[in-house]
């Protein structure tokens, strides 16, 4: 499978993930749920999806899939700080614990896969070498 298509697809599942989550957040009272979630949401995956699908394969596209990955890196660290989302947190044990829990881990591991695929297409860029 040739990294660009690899690198949409795993982009596409971490904003995918990353949405789902957000509203588990919004439900479970983690975030408040108004307008500046909307607007933000929206403005943040349009660019993201902007970057992944129309900018495939381009330096920009890079970046801003780059980006995005970061950021969602970013939300497990967040949730499993302190008290973590165990028991402790009564996370786990609530209705809808188990998938909150395992879209924070998917989120980590498809955000770090494209993070590494995008760095690897960045690198193309620097040394020359297009795509």
């Amino acid at each position: 499978m040739k990294q660009n298509l690899t690198l949409t697809i795993f982009s596409l599942l971490t904003l995918l993930l990353l949405t789902l989550h957000l509203a588990a957040d919004i439900v479970r009272g983690f975030e408040p749920g108004g307008l500046s979630n909307l607007i933000g949401t929206v403005l943040i995956s349009g660019v993201w999806l902007f970057g992944t699908l129309v900018l495939a394969g381009r330096r920009s596209g890079y970046v801003v899939v780059l980006l995005g990955s970061l950021l969602g890196l970013f939300v497990p660290y967040v949730h499993m700080r302190g008290k973590g989302v165990g028991v402790a947190a009564g996370i786990a044990n609530s209705n809808g614990g188990f998938f909150f829990v395992w879209t924070l881990l998917a989120i980590g591991a498809t955000s770090l896969f494209s993070v590494i695929l995008a760095a690897r297409g960045l690198w193309g860029f620097r040394r020359g070498q297009t795509k």
